[in-house]
């Protein structure tokens, strides 16, 4: 099968064009088109500020779209991936009330409905089907959201992007939900070799019966688009046949759909207008202009974001994927297009990209790129300093231009590695995640002054941490003089941050004479190594430190002795923190079992439902486990006296095959070799219908 030269490229678009679609429409979303004329007028740009709300939120369109892929990487890189397994993935990486879904009950969100399926038992697709969930609940708006990745993994491969999709869909919907969600993912993977919208949307319609309310749908709208050239009459047809007082439920994907084909139809080959029309139109407005930023993303590409306002600049690749993986929360268009990507590779029989610049996080590879850096304070943003992405030795990195820069002056570029305080102003649902860099890491920066600079500058690290009143300190690296034309590689081991998470890492540079003018380049910013920390509760009455763990329990609280004590009400409940970044450490304390018929420590979690369990269980056993999914396998087990209300010293270590358990002096030895085996994931409490608490918990090396 032959990929696009420029598929990585296009991906990028891609996800770009979702970003930039979700978040233009999120801070209306669900407003009539009367409304927004009335209130907003049409929407030509971002229009949070007016609204007083942030612009890079959580969204289950995105986390969703982000999250529900990953089946590929978990259950194997196949085309043939099932229904049942993308419901598994829901169930790993969903948290209860917390994270992607809207939590709007039984019966009203359809997502929510589907989930307590999959929690009882009721494996998809049959979680989702009108046979269990009736048609009104089945055919709301959740498959088509979710749809985008699917198609990105199988470039023009309609068939299997529509197989994809409908797989992915029948985990929470069915019928004409089902059928928009395959032809719009038909859709994006053919707008990888065409750019003609009638071509793409016919090559949907082969995806979909001929009888479907979809595709009768469309040949409606494609006569309106003919007799009407200006799209708002045939934005009122639509509502007129299928608005939304002539479908039941909270937001039924057929006046969706007809908003997204009108769209395209009118605006092919301008993102910009058709984000306005979209957008203006009302309805499910970020889910809607979130699929067609995606289309038109990738049948245009990069250039087509750039012909209107500039769209890309304020988001800076960012974007939050709130999910039980927390390492996987706080991240950038750049690191998914990859992820992609690879996915895409894999499934065409290709072998993966090389990652860029020796694996370094922040890469600058894709033009345009920022990841997430922006600049913070200093001098005046809009004039004196600027953020921008140029080539650089055969590839790309990331700019910082500066004017003017005298003895006392700084410029401070960073991006969010945590939670930003944004997040306590956002609705809808919490944002799971835990820090990507951690003290006892070591953080290298290739930087550049551009050979034009006038005068030398000074650069170092800078990371920025909570403190104990929830606001941000700035902890800062030895400096290092850059002079025009000269590189410098800055290196750090990061310290001690008292249990506090690092907020955000980024670069530093002060003048060192009377003025200076230029750009320096920064090639990578990267960090490896096993963190060197204890997580515990630091000073203050702050909240990040607790919010830096994923709470898969149903209580966490703060207000008890101990830093951290969970309760589960049913079944299991566990807290995590650190990413898929750890994978050789040793994490080890005190932990009192209160109640319970099991707890202890998790290691190389990568969810609710992938770990290793180090657990001392009521009847007596102390164990070893790997879970995985539903099954629970015990790798090695002896006997132990288990205590409530009495401190158990634990101490687990991951190296390699090995897995290692002490319990107060007993030692345990598991080998895990196998195919299902885990090689890198957080560390984690947990604790089966019961309380658990410790004071600490100490990581380090092996």
């Amino acid at each position: 099968m032959q990929l696009p030269n420029d598929y990585l490229e296009r991906v990028y678009a891609g996800v770009l064009g979702k970003l930039i679609g979700v978040y233009l429409g999120r801070p209306f979303e669900g407003w009539t088109y009367q409304k927004i004329m009335e209130e907003l007028g049409p929407i030509e740009y971002y229009a949070h500020e007016r609204l007083n709300q942030p612009l890079v939120v959580t969204d289950d369109d995105v986390a969703g779209t982000f999250t529900f892929i990953r089946a590929l990487e978990d259950y194997g890189i196949k085309p043939d991936l099932s229904a049942e397994e993308i419901g598994k993935a829901w169930l790993n990486y969903i948290v209860e009330e917390r994270a992607i879904l809207w939590w709007g009950g039984n019966g009203n969100s359809t997502e929510h409905t589907a989930w307590l399926n999959l929690k009882k038992g009721v494996p998809a697709p049959h979680s989702g089907s009108t046979a269990t969930n009736g048609q009104a609940v089945a055919e709301q708006i959740g498959a088509q959201i979710f749809i985008d990745g699917w198609a990105m993994v199988a470039p023009s491969q309609p068939e299997l992007a529509a197989r994809l999709a409908e797989q992915a869909g029948k985990v929470s919907h069915d019928g004409e939900s089902v059928y928009a969600a395959m032809l719009w993912a038909a859709m994006e993977a053919e707008a990888f070799g065409s750019s003609d919208i009638d071509h793409l949307i016919d090559t949907g319609l082969k995806q979909i019966p001929k009888e479907s309310l979809i595709a009768r749908l469309i040949a409606d709208i494609r006569e309106w688009h003919k007799a009407h050239p200006d799209w708002h009459d045939t934005r009122q047809k639509i509502q007129d046949k299928y608005g939304y007082d002539k479908y039941p439920g909270n937001c039924h994907v057929v006046p969706n759909h007809a908003l997204m084909i009108m769209s395209v139809l009118y605006a092919p080959d301008d993102f910009q207008k058709a984000q306005m029309i979209v957008n203006t139109s009302g309805w499910d407005t970020d889910c809607n202009a979130g699929n067609v930023g995606c289309l038109l993303g990738i049948m245009n590409g990069l250039d087509g974001l750039s012909e209107g306002p500039d769209f890309r600049g304020p988001i800076a690749d960012r974007m939050l994927i709130s999910s039980a993986d927390g390492g996987n929360s706080i991240n950038d268009a750049v690191r998914q297009t990859y992820f992609l990507a690879n996915l895409g590779l894999q499934l065409a029989g290709r072998p993966s990209l090389e990652a860029p610049k020796n694996g370094a996080q922040f890469h600058f590879s894709l033009p345009g790129s920022q990841q997430g850096f922006r600049v913070l304070g200093g001098l005046d943003a809009a004039s004196a300093v600027r953020v921008g992405n140029v080539e650089f030795e055969g590839g790309r990195a990331l700019t910082v231009d500066y004017e003017a820069l005298g003895p006392s002056q700084a410029v401070v570029v960073t991006t969010p590695t945590f939670s930003p305080r944004e997040m306590l102003d956002m609705r809808t649902y919490d944002l799971m995640a835990t820090p990507l860099v951690y003290s006892g890491q070591k953080v290298k920066a290739r930087i550049k002054g551009d050979t034009r600079n006038r005068g030398a500058v000074a650069a170092r690290l800078r990371i920025r941490v909570y403190d104990e009143h929830d606001q941000l300190r700035d902890i800062d690296s030895t400096p290092v003089k850059i002079e025009p034309g000269v590189e410098a590689l800055l290196e750090w081991i990061l310290p001690d941050t008292g249990g506090q998470p690092i907020a955000e890492l980024g670069i530093l540079v002060t003048g060192t004479g009377k003025r200076a003018d230029g750009r320096l380049i920064v090639d990578y910013i990267g960090w490896d190594g096993a963190p060197n920390l204890t997580l515990k509760r630091p000073a203050g009455d702050g909240d990040f430190w607790r919010m830096a763990w994923v709470n898969g329990a149903s209580f966490f609280s703060k207000r008890f002795p101990a830093a951290f004590r969970i309760a589960q009400n049913r079944g299991e409940g566990i807290i995590i923190h650190g990413t898929r970044q750890w994978t050789d450490y040793q994490a080890s304390g005190q932990v009192m079992i209160h109640l319970g018929n099991y707890g202890g420590l998790a290691v190389r979690a990568q969810g609710l439902r992938r770990y290793y369990g180090a657990r001392v269980t009521r009847d007596g056993k102390m164990q070893i486990v790997r879970v995985r999914d539903e099954d629970t396998k015990v790798l090695a087990e002896t006997e132990f006296k288990t205590e409530f209300e009495k401190h158990i010293a634990m101490k687990v270590t991951a190296q390699g095959a090995r897995i290692t358990f002490e319990a107060d002096g007993v030692s345990l030895t598991a080998e895990d070799a196998s195919v299902d085996a885990f090689r890198d994931g957080g560390v984690g409490l947990l604790v089966h219908e019961g309380a658990l608490s410790s004071n600490e918990i100490r990581i380090g090396g092996v």
